[in-house]
C-alpha cells in the first residue's frame, strides 16, 4: 500500500507519521512544495524576537528523524494535479514533470495569505520593503532585510495573533513599530472590554496603535513605502523603512478544486469528520478545509492544533481505520509583551448567532492567594446559555504567569464535556496559596455568572 501526504506542515507530517505508527508496512511519501518539512511557523515570531536563536530550532523534528520513521521526503516539489480515477498524482520539480501513484491520497496543502482587498501587496514583495510571514521562505526574506538594511520603523498591517507577536519581536530589535487594525479593538477574537487591555499593553511597549483603520493600499516611494488608509472615514498616510501585511489567511484549494471537491464554509474544501473529501481515496486536513466545531457544526477555523488533530485523523483512516475528528471549540492563546490573552468557545454575539441565548459576565481573580506575595488579576468573561446554564464560552487576560493559559484549558475542557456553568464551579480543582485558591479564579468566574443569571433561591 502507498500513501501519499501533500504538505509538510501539521496536517500532511501529522498525517504521514499517523499512517506510519499504526501500519509500519504501509509506504509514505510527503510531497513538500519546499525544503522544510515539520517547522513551526508558528514559532517564526519568536524568532524575530531573538527568543529562538537558530532558525534550525523551529523545526519540530529534523528530515532525519522524519525518514527515520520511515517516510519518504519529496522536497522543493509542487503537486499540480490529481487523477482520482487513475490514483495518480501529477508534481514537478526541478527535474521538470513526473507522476505519483497512490493508494490514499492526503492533502493538506494549508492557507494562503489574504491581502484583504489592499491594493500593491499582490505586486510588491520582500525586494519593495513589503513582506509577509507565512513560511520559512518568507522568514528568511525578512531575516535579510532586518541584516541588509536595517530598518527603523515599520508598519505592520493587522493586530491578530501574528501581527501582535511581530510588534514585539520588532520592538524587541530596536524598531519603531505602527500598527494598523481595521477594526474597533486590537485582537479582535476576544471583546473590546478585554482587548483594550492588549491594546494597553502595547502602547506601553511603545507600539504605535492605530484602530478603526482601513488600509486602501501600499506604494513604494524613493525613500521606502507609503501606507494609504481611512480612519474614521478621513484620509491618512503612514511611511515606513519595512511593510508587514498579516491581515489573515484564505484556504488554498486550487489543487481540491479542480479535482472536484466542494467547497463549503470560508470557501475551504468540504470534509466529513473522517477526513474524507467526498473524492475516492483522497482525504484532506488543515487549513485548507472546513472545521467541525462542537458548538456551531460546520465552519472555517484555521488553527495549528486543529490541523495536527485533523492530519492524525486522516493518516489513521488512510490506513483503514474509522476514527472521527472530535471537533474544535476555539481554543486560543497568545502573549503579548507581559500579557496573556485567551478565549475558547463563542463569544456573546457569536452565540446567539448560533441560536443559544447568551448571558455574558465579567469578573476579575487573582491568580493564587494574595497573601503570598506576587498574587496578579485576572479577567475573565463567561459566555452561558441562560436558558440551560450549558457553558458556551470564556475570554481570559492575566499578566504572564498568571498561568491564564492553562486556565483557558480548563474551559476548554468543560466545553468539550458539554459542562454547564455552575458544574465548572463543582470541579475539584487544585490548591495551595502560592499557585491558587480554594475557589480557583476559573470558578470565582464560573460562579460570578451564576450569581447574575441563576439567582439562589432561599427555602424558608
Amino acid at each position: 500500500m502507498h500513501i501519499v501526504a501533500i504538505g509538510g506542515s501539521d496536517a500532511g507530517i501529522s498525517a504521514a507519521l499517523r499512517a506510519r505508527e499504526l501500519d509500519p508496512s504501509v509506504d509514505v511519501t510527503v510531497v513538500v512544495a519546499d525544503r522544510y518539512p515539520n517547522y513551526s511557523i508558528c514559532g517564526i515570531p519568536y524568532y524575530f524576537s531573538g527568543d529562538v536563536q537558530l532558525w534550525q530550532s523551529l523545526a519540530h523534528r529534523t528530515h532525519a528523524d522524519l525518514e527515520a520513521t520511515g517516510m519518504q521526503l519529496r522536497l522543493d516539489t509542487l503537486a499540480t494535479e490529481i487523477d482520482a480515477a487513475s490514483r495518480r498524482l501529477t508534481v514537478v520539480d526541478n527535474r521538470g514533470e513526473s507522476t505519483i501513484d497512490y493508494d490514499e491520497l492526503i492533502v493538506g496543502t494549508g492557507a494562503l495569505p489574504a491581502f484583504a482587498g489592499i491594493d500593491g501587496l499582490d505586486l510588491l514583495g520582500p525586494d519593495d520593503g513589503v513582506h509577509v510571514i507565512h513560511s520559512m521562505g518568507d522568514t528568511f526574506a525578512l531575516d535579510r532585510h532586518l541584516t541588509e538594511r536595517d530598518p527603523r520603523t515599520a508598519i505592520i498591517i493587522g493586530a491578530g495573533y501574528v501581527g501582535l507577536e511581530m510588534a514585539e519581536g520588532f520592538a524587541g530589535r530596536g524598531i519603531r513599530v505602527t500598527q494598523l487594525q481595521r477594526g474597533h479593538e486590537v485582537l479582535s477574537t476576544l471583546d473590546p472590554e478585554l482587548a483594550g487591555a492588549v491594546r494597553t499593553e502595547l502602547v506601553e511597549h511603545g507600539i504605535d496603535v492605530h484602530t478603526d483603520t482601513t488600509v486602501a493600499a501600499v506604494k513604494k516611494v524613493e525613500d521606502g513605502l507609503i501606507v494609504h488608509a481611512s480612519q474614521q472615514g478621513r484620509p491618512i498616510a503612514f511611511r515606513a523603512d519595512l511593510v508587514l501585511a498579516v491581515v489573515g489567511v484564505r484556504p488554498n484549494t486550487a489543487l481540491l478544486e479542480s479535482a472536484g471537491a466542494r467547497l463549503g464554509a470560508g470557501r475551504a474544501v468540504v470534509v466529513d469528520e473522517h477526513m474524507r473529501t467526498g473524492i475516492p481515496n483522497v482525504y484532506a486536513a488543515g487549513d485548507g478545509v472546513v472545521t467541525h466545531h462542537r458548538l456551531l457544526g460546520v465552519t472555517y477555523l484555521p488553527l495549528g492544533t486543529t490541523a495536527h488533530k485533523q492530519g492524525r485523523v486522516a493518516g489513521e483512516n488512510a490506513v483503514g481505520g474509522i476514527t472521527k475528528f472530535a471537533g474544535s471549540v476555539g481554543t486560543q492563546v497568545v502573549k503579548v509583551f507581559d500579557l496573556v490573552a485567551a478565549r475558547t468557545g463563542l463569544r456573546h454575539h457569536e452565540a446567539a448567532a448560533a441560536g443559544f441565548d447568551p448571558a455574558t459576565t465579567q469578573a476579575v481573580a487573582d491568580d493564587h492567594k494574595r497573601y503570598y506575595p506576587g498574587a496578579q488579576p485576572i479577567s475573565i468573561r463567561i459566555t452561558g446559555d441562560a436558558d440551560s446554564g450549558l457553558l458556551l464560552g470564556a475570554q481570559l487576560v492575566g499578566r504572564l504567569g498568571t498561568e491564564t493559559a492553562k486556565r483557558v484549558d480548563t474551559f476548554a475542557t468543560a466545553l468539550f464535556a458539554g459542562l454547564s456553568v455552575e458544574q465548572v464551579s463543582d470541579l475539584d480543582l487544585s490548591y495551595t496559596p502560592p499557585l491558587g485558591s480554594p475557589w480557583d479564579a476559573v470558578q470565582a468566574a464560573t460562579q460570578a455568572w451564576s450569581r447574575a443569571n441563576s439567582p439562589v433561591r432561599v427555602v424558608a
